[in-house]
């Protein structure tokens, strides 16, 4: 089956859309600090390979996936102190989350899928809550993997579930993968191994990169990513993403 970018089809083309095999698949990342060698836009590249790569499993399994333009704008206190970082309320991401899953619904898509890969805890919460309003007051179906669960984040690598993967080894490799030529690899290279856990230090009650260890925004072991790795973690994204979606449509009875 095919695969859509919504943001170049006209409304005719998603009119004739076969709805009881369309899947809508919205991005979400952050505009935040990603150490001194990834872009600020890390979180929103890693949210579309995950999506493209979920997508394309799931047009082999003829379904017909609809990409939805990323949402890159979201509560992102832990980087807040950091130049370039862009965050918005909890409120007001549950609002466009919200909004977006009642006008697919209100065309006739059957499921949404959220391909995030943002971990903020405030965003995450505010995923969390958005979800649940949508469910609640909704006919459309949600699809959401929250990575910094189970059994999703048992899928993915060590130093991930480690805690100590912001601007590390995982996301170093995505980019490496997906977008080389915005990794400063000379940048890269001098960056000592930082294993001070983000999980760890949300639970202690950290607010900031800052507090939590990780002055100059990069947790984990960023020298050692490659491109290999990253090409076998976007699989396991897309592979979450389709699995996700293919329980949600088993639970809600979409053909």
């Amino acid at each position: 089956m095919p695969i859509h970018r919504l943001i170049d089809m006209t409304w005719e083309d998603v009119r004739d859309l076969d709805r009881e095999v369309a899947v809508a698949i919205v991005p979400v990342g952050a505009i935040e600090a990603h150490g001194p060698h990834l872009p600020l836009g890390t979180d929103v590249v890693i949210a579309q390979a995950m999506a493209e790569a979920g997508a394309e499993r799931l047009a082999a399994q003829r379904l017909e996936p609809v990409l939805l333009p990323a949402i890159a704008y979201t509560p992102a206190e832990f980087a807040a102190a950091f130049p370039g970082t862009l965050t918005t309320t909890a409120d007001a991401l549950v609002g466009l989350v919200e909004r977006v899953a009642r006008d697919l619904a209100q065309h006739d898509f059957g499921i949404l899928a959220i391909a995030n890969a943002h971990l903020d805890p405030a965003h995450l919460a505010a995923l969390d809550r958005a979800v649940a309003v949508i469910r609640d007051g909704s006919s459309i179906a949600v699809a959401w993997p929250n990575l910094t669960r189970r059994p999703w984040a048992l899928r993915l690598t060590e130093e991930f579930q480690s805690g100590a993967c912001h601007a590390g080894q995982f996301e170093t490799s995505i980019l490496l993968a997906r977008r080389p030529d915005l990794v400063r690899e000379q940048v890269r290279s001098t960056l000592d191994p930082n294993p001070s856990s983000l999980s760890v230090a949300i639970r202690a009650g950290k607010t900031s990169f800052a507090e939590a260890g990780g002055p100059r925004a990069y947790f984990g072991f960023p020298r050692d990513a490659t491109a290999a790795e990253g090409h076998q973690t976007i699989e396991l994204l897309g592979e979450i993403l389709a699995d996700a979606v293919a329980a949600e449509r088993g639970t809600a009875h979409v053909a």
